[in-house]
């Protein structure tokens, strides 16, 4: 199989699909390997690495959409690499669809087979390929809130973590799943005051017997976020619905009583964020002010960190893009159901649930095709 990586082109995204060492791993399988020169250039990824480990370097993103079976990338693909894609052609990336409807519309057109890391699924039920960003991102989150919260940024005029006689700031994290943890394992860390919320009990009860009264955790309910959310310095929003648009736990009304130079970090923001008044950010412009709150809602954060983050990922991919490129996607798909539950939209179709019914779209069973 023809395995193509192009370079990334969302704002400040320095991430890549392989590193030269799964080049490696997938030559030696016998797939050819074709890199847009400069991909991996600004991580230390050079070309001459990947040349070293097999891989062909191709002048331009279209000579890798062109000639490749199979298109391995980090993050959405943009307009222009939509309208790239072929028929019959496989893309295998982080797509987010739920809340992007014109996305959803442009692959649907391009009757590429797509499959989105971020609900390909394991055996114990977790979400495998969206785990590693999310450790980045949740830890990544506690570091731009005490940056924000520097006078010098707009913030509050806090330190996170005080000093003696001094309180440190109160976070409050919305979700204790991958991205609540590691953000409360930096804030901890740290020394703040962390307040943490979830339905799930047995989650909560985890935390409560490894950080005991180093943490509060409390039942997300409306009023304790409510009671919570008044009370912080920092909010971080970790929610995720596998596939399906984030609910709103913070609206705007909530937001114009929160407390001046408050920060506001929405991590869900790629699956249109968990504040009623949270949109897109970028690296470049990360922030913006609603009620003098400060919302940082950037919706690549792990770019920023990208070849911690390009290994981290890589690591995890790396299993299922060999299980691609040995057995053909269809064959890969039905012999793996993990991987099937990744299948975001196939030729024309959509087989989703949680996408289809965010955008009113008709769901399709995808076994149903593959058959």
């Amino acid at each position: 199989m023809i395995v193509g990586v192009p370079k990334e082109i969302k704002n400040h995204e320095y991430r890549v699909g392989l590193t030269p060492d799964q080049v490696n791993e997938l030559r030696q399988f016998g797939h050819q390997v074709l890199i847009e020169k400069k991909a991996g250039e600004a991580i230390g990824f050079m070309d001459e690495h990947y040349v070293m480990a097999g891989a062909e370097m191709v002048d331009q993103a279209k000579d890798v959409f062109d000639r490749s079976n199979l298109i391995v990338k980090v993050k959405e693909p943009q307009a222009s690499e939509c309208k790239m894609l072929k028929s019959g052609q496989t893309l295998f990336t982080y797509l987010h669809l739920a809340p992007d409807p014109a996305q959803t519309q442009a692959l649907i057109q391009s009757n590429a087979i797509c499959i989105a890391y971020e609900t390909v699924t394991s055996s114990n039920g977790r979400l495998p390929l969206l785990a590693p960003m999310s450790e980045v991102a949740g830890r990544m989150s506690i570091q731009a809130a005490a940056h924000h919260l520097e006078k010098s940024q707009g913030g509050r005029g806090l330190l996170l973590a005080g000093v003696p006689g001094v309180s440190a700031a109160h976070v409050v994290i919305l979700g204790a799943g991958v991205v609540g943890t590691s953000a409360m394992q930096m804030a901890v860390g740290l020394g703040a005051q962390v307040t943490i919320l979830d339905k799930n009990v047995d989650r909560l009860r985890d935390l409560d017997l490894v950080y005991g009264n180093r943490i509060q955790t409390l039942y997300s309910s409306s009023s304790n976020i409510e009671r919570s959310v008044l009370q912080a310095d920092v909010v971080i929003g970790s929610v995720l619905v596998p596939g399906a648009s984030a609910p709103k736990l913070v609206t705007k009304a909530l937001v114009a009583k929160m407390n001046p130079g408050a920060v506001m970090v929405d991590v869900a923001i790629d699956q249109g964020g968990c504040f009623e008044t949270s949109h897109p950010t970028t690296h470049q412009e990360p922030t913006y002010l609603i009620d003098d709150v400060i919302h940082y809602c950037v919706a690549n954060m792990p770019g920023a960190v990208a070849r911690t983050s390009t290994i981290a990922l890589t690591n995890a991919t790396a299993p299922f893009v060999m299980n691609l490129a040995n057995r053909g996607s269809e064959a890969a798909m039905l012999k793996n159901q993990h991987l099937l539950n990744g299948l975001n939209i196939y030729q024309g179709h959509v087989c989703c649930e949680a996408v289809a019914r965010a955008q009113g779209l008709d769901y399709v069973d995808p076994k149903s095709l593959l058959l």
